[in-house]
């Protein structure tokens, strides 16, 4: 029957593409758009085009930024610049930054080693990673989400910078296993990354 609404279906099939959109939402997220009114619709398409053009990713860091100004972590003078944490994504960078309890930089892999997934250590910044410990960087914090997937880009990480001067150290285990770091309240990510340990 939905065979017979080509528009309807090509909605559908391009929300299916939206990752992390479950499957039993999909109708629920079409509906939402297709009842939403005509001048609202534009203004959220609007939106989402605009962020396109205007956000980029920093080439330090791989953070989001706007286009016409410094990275906000990367050109802050009040930040310890020899202190990179190392997150997946930049939700999790969100979740360290609204403790309020670190001052150092940041670096945003762009997810973690998943050979079932199809990712590998070169669709992520690692080799990026380790040419920015050459320039003055004394620790790396491993702030990788308590997986398998998290443990195995950690300790892969932690061979690439075998040799080197710089101090590794991981999130304290007070995270449960298994759990994501945006979905921790903020006292929990604050404890876990200010009783840091060696890795």
């Amino acid at each position: 029957m939905i065979d017979k609404l080509p528009t309807l279906l090509q909605l559908l099939k391009n929300l299916q593409q939206v990752p992390y959109l479950a499957s039993k939402n999909i109708y629920r997220v079409a509906s939402h758009f297709l009842l939403m009114d005509s001048e609202k619709a534009e203004q959220f398409c609007k939106i989402i085009l605009e962020a396109k053009r205007k956000l980029t990713q920093c080439v330090i860091c791989f953070s989001w930024r706007e286009n016409d100004r410094d990275c906000l972590f990367c050109s802050a003078v009040k930040r310890d610049q020899r202190t990179v944490c190392v997150v997946e994504t930049w939700q999790e960078l969100l979740a360290i930054e609204k403790t309020g309890g670190y001052n150092g930089v940041f670096h945003v892999l762009g997810g973690v080693i998943s050979p079932l997934e199809g990712v590998d250590a070169q669709d992520l910044t690692i080799q990026q990673l380790v040419h920015r410990v050459q320039s003055g960087v004394t620790e790396i914090i491993l702030a990788l989400n308590q997986t398998p997937e998290g443990e195995a880009t950690s300790a892969y990480i932690a061979s690439k910078l075998k040799g080197t001067s710089v101090t590794l150290s991981c999130l304290a285990r007070g995270l449960p296993v298994g759990s994501s770091l945006e979905a921790m309240d903020r006292l929990t990510v604050y404890k876990a990354l200010s009783e840091r340990r060696p890795f």
